[in-house]
């Protein structure tokens, strides 16, 4: 089946341009009202469609000390800050473990359920992480992330036509991606368990 338009470079810098739109949910828009866990179970799987969470989940989070509680004898008891730590955490879950992301959160944070012992606030730590995200999708926009160069000698050395070298290309950039992504995850792991050791 024959396609009617090429999937070009232009076309993946429109879908990164595309995510950096669509990316975290500013800190000023969480909801300001307490939640239930339901509410807050619903609000995460809407924003992370791939992550499927369940109140196990977040009770077992809460249980481990990697978020906070919530507020004792509340139904609602779930604020803003926990739906910021939940999101954070939802960033961390596919790169680091359960007891690493703890570990990440200690660093800033000390005693989880201690606001008091804390270094920054949650909304000053979520804000930090929107503003870096925006700039990785900015880079990644501005930056040419592929060797044109060892791309053409492919081309070249293997003579292939049009829709090969689409896709090839588009094998490439994925392969790229993941290569990009598996380092950046080891790099993280190893900051982590280094400096948990001091």
């Amino acid at each position: 089946m024959e396609k009617n338009n090429k999937f070009t470079m232009d076309d993946i810098k429109d879908l990164a341009a595309e995510m950096s739109k669509n990316s975290i949910v500013p800190f000023d828009d969480l909801p300001h009202y307490d939640l239930f866990l339901s509410q807050v179970i619903d609000f995460l799987n809407d924003k992370f469609e791939d992550e499927k969470y369940t109140s196990n989940i977040v009770q077992n989070y809460i249980k481990g000390e990697v978020i906070s509680k919530p507020d004792d004898g509340k139904k609602r008891g779930y604020k803003k800050d926990h739906l910021a730590q939940l999101v954070l955490l939802s960033y961390m879950r596919p790169i680091l473990t359960t007891e690493e992301i703890k570990k990440v959160f200690h660093l800033v944070f000390n005693d989880i359920n201690n606001r008091n012992d804390d270094i920054i606030s949650w909304e000053k730590a979520y804000k930090i992480f929107s503003h870096i995200q925006e700039e990785v999708f900015k880079d990644f926009l501005s930056e040419e992330h592929f060797d044109k160069g060892e791309l053409n000698r492919i081309m070249k050395e293997n003579n292939l036509s049009d829709e090969n070298e689409e896709r090839i290309t588009m094998f490439l950039v994925v392969m790229t991606l993941i290569a990009q992504a598996s380092v950046i995850k080891k790099f993280a792991k190893k900051i982590v368990d280094e400096y948990n050791q001091e």
